[in-house]
């Protein structure tokens, strides 16, 4: 990561981490109010083939110990109504702005994937993890809401797996692999404005 990509990332994070402070506020209150304890999802995550973080998010779904893999539609009865509404928002992944601050993750870049897939195909997210891990890239914006539909489609957790890994993998590699070669200062601010636009409410 370059050293103005690593600036933009600290400063944007530390903007953002004050002006959404009162809404995080809110949204633990909520969220305890409606759901309990615990607020915070942790999950680990791969920011290269060998190294791993814990990625934090507010919780969305009903905890199960035995919880492993993507979501889709075998665990929607998991997810609560308030979670529904932080994952179309993508408010859930307010607490990440701290992954962005500590370096695991940058605000633009690949999503960073789970253990198992890195460790079924090393060599392919060995040339996509090249790139820091974001909250938001060039394969979230362009592929998030397609991968959304098909995982959501798929009625055990084995069905997930395999249409995760044969459709949505392969896709989303491609889509970051194009990002790496044309990575820049400002595509990573086109795509984050891209990002907030999909983000905010809409004006009527």
């Amino acid at each position: 990561m370059s050293p103005g990509k690593r600036a933009m990332d600290i400063g944007l994070a530390l903007f953002l981490g004050v002006v959404l402070a009162p809404v995080a506020l809110i949204l633990i209150a909520c969220l305890f109010a409606t759901q309990g304890r615990p607020l915070l999802y942790r999950a680990e995550r791969m920011r290269s083939v060998d190294e791993g973080f814990l990625l934090w998010k507010f919780r969305s779904m009903r905890p199960d110990p035995g919880d492993s893999g993507v979501t889709g539609g075998d665990k929607s009865d998991r997810i609560t109504p308030m979670g529904r509404t932080l994952r179309r928002t993508r408010l859930d992944e307010l607490p990440q702005l701290w992954n962005v601050l500590r370096g695991d993750i940058s605000f633009v870049g690949p999503r960073p994937p789970l253990r198992r897939y890195v460790e079924l195909e090393p060599e392919l997210y060995r040339e996509v993890l090249k790139s820091r891990p974001g909250i938001t890239g060039l394969a979230t914006l362009r592929f998030h809401a397609h991968e959304e539909r098909l995982l959501a489609a798929c009625g055990s957790a084995e069905e997930t797996d395999r249409v995760y890994r044969r459709r949505c993998v392969p896709r989303k590699a491609a889509l970051d692999l194009l990002y790496a070669r044309h990575r820049s200062f400002c595509f990573d601010l086109v795509l984050i404005a891209e990002t907030a636009r999909k983000v905010l409410p809409r004006r009527a």
